[in-house]
């Protein structure tokens, strides 16, 4: 008797701790500021870099790691500072060479985690705060993978772009101020780790623009559609997309509350289609404290709200998980299409991010072909940086009407542009890098 009873009380204590949930602090109220000035010197906490204004990143240590089980939630808070608009947020994960001390976003591997939408929030009205929670299992299986763990170290960023200047005339305390979120990122995991297989890891697109007016944003102009090739080096078991996309860019057109039919192919196979927005906003109006949002003085019906909100300020952007199955070693391609998106004048933009998970393979992620570059700020008042992970050998700038104004030869990773003496208005930017030739739209403010 005694011999079960204890054999009871283990399975009792096991079950108990395979369930109990740890806390793992990644950021503590860290301070993003406007996202167009010049790279500020606040100071930051003990190992967390400001790499811009709106970026930060840390590496997650050994012990972190050791604690990871096999669930994973990342929970993200966000109070106002002297921004009171609708931004676009996310948590990402880079997998820098071990044992780098620093790396170049541009140039590493990066997987987009999590995305949110702040509310328009008046940092003297409460609540100030508004959370977010991101159920990401599957990065569990990445941070714990051996191999990974052999190859990479795991940096988390935290990236939050916002702007003072509408909260500096309208927001009682800010003005004359440049800071413009607070931030807090805690990882949440329970369970135990236990190795299965090979974590299959393979990004695609990171925050990459899709529209129909840009060469390097569509594969046609006139259509939004982009077509990531890619090609596995070995068969892989139970693989999934995982996959974010958000419409930005109202102003007078663009996508931003429109709500578009989205289809997902692979390998030219339609495997999903999704029409983005939630049955409601209602939800996170308490968190909307600034009148100028999209809510008005009354709640408004369902019907409205899914007429023409694609998100909710407030809100976390969905991650849409994709069951690919097994795939077969070679050549293989992830589409994304909104045939019905209108870009009036030629505004707004679709950041789609996507990445590769499955198991049985390592298959190599700094060696995936994909060509990623950088441009920021976008929009600008003057200098426009550009790092691209392939070789950029000339940088060509256009105005509107397409007459060339500026070029020059850089054979180099990283360039930047000087347009602080031009204009406002809109520029085309070509990129010719080693692999690939693009295109970005400049915005002169």
């Amino acid at each position: 008797m005694k011999k079960i009873y204890q054999l009871v009380l283990l399975i009792i204590g096991w079950s108990s701790a395979s369930v109990a949930q740890t806390t793992i602090p990644i950021y503590s109220n860290v301070l993003f500021y406007d996202g167009y000035a010049g790279l500020v010197s606040a100071p930051t906490p003990a190992g967390v870099v400001r790499l811009r204004n709106d970026l930060f990143t840390r590496k997650m240590t050994a012990s972190e790691l050791a604690q990871i089980g096999s669930t994973l939630s990342i929970n993200v808070s966000i109070s106002a500072a002297c921004d009171n608009y609708d931004r676009i947020g996310n948590v990402n994960l880079a997998l820098v060479p071990k044992g780098a001390t620093s790396y170049n976003p541009a140039t590493t591997k990066r997987l987009e985690l999590g995305r949110y939408i702040t509310p328009f929030m008046n940092k003297n009205v409460a609540p100030n705060m508004v959370p977010y929670t991101f159920n990401v299992d599957n990065v569990a299986k990445i941070l714990t993978d051996p191999s990974l763990n052999a190859l990479y170290d795991f940096w988390v960023e935290f990236e939050l772009f916002g702007v003072p200047y509408a909260a500096q005339t309208q927001i009682a305390g800010c003005s004359g101020r440049n800071d413009v979120f607070f931030g807090t990122v805690n990882f949440i995991t329970s369970g135990f780790s236990f190795v299965e297989d090979n974590v299959s890891l393979l990004p695609l697109n990171f925050k990459k623009d899709l529209n129909n007016y840009q060469a390097a944003a569509t594969d046609v102009l006139g259509q939004t559609v982009r077509t990531v090739n890619f090609t596995l080096s070995s068969a892989i078991r139970n693989s999934k997309f995982h996959l974010i996309t958000s419409n930005h860019g109202a102003n007078n057109g663009g996508e931003e509350y429109n709500r578009r039919q989205h289809y997902i192919y692979l390998d030219n196979n339609q495997i999903l289609n999704y029409l983005p927005g939630e049955p409601t906003c209602e939800p996170y109006r308490i968190y909307n404290t600034q009148g100028n949002g999209i809510y008005g003085p009354s709640p408004r019906t369902n019907a409205v709200w899914q007429s023409f909100s694609n998100w909710c300020p407030g809100a976390v952007i969905p991650i849409r998980t994709v069951d690919l199955g097994n795939l077969a070693a070679g050549s293989h391609s992830f589409k994304i299409s909104v045939p019905t998106a209108v870009f009036v004048d030629g505004q707004g933009y679709i950041p789609v991010s996507v990445y590769l998970q499955g198991e049985g393979a390592t298959l190599g992620v700094v060696d995936h072909d994909v060509v990623s570059y950088d441009v920021f700020p976008n929009p600008t008042k003057g200098i426009v940086n550009i790092n691209c992970n392939n070789t950029i050998k000339t940088l060509q700038l256009f105005d509107a009407q397409g007459r060339l104004i500026d070029s020059k030869v850089v054979n180099d990773l990283n360039s930047k542009i000087d347009i602080s003496n031009n204009s406002k208005g809109v520029y085309f930017l070509r990129i010719e890098a080693e692999n690939g030739v693009f295109s970005e739209k400049i915005i002169k403010e």
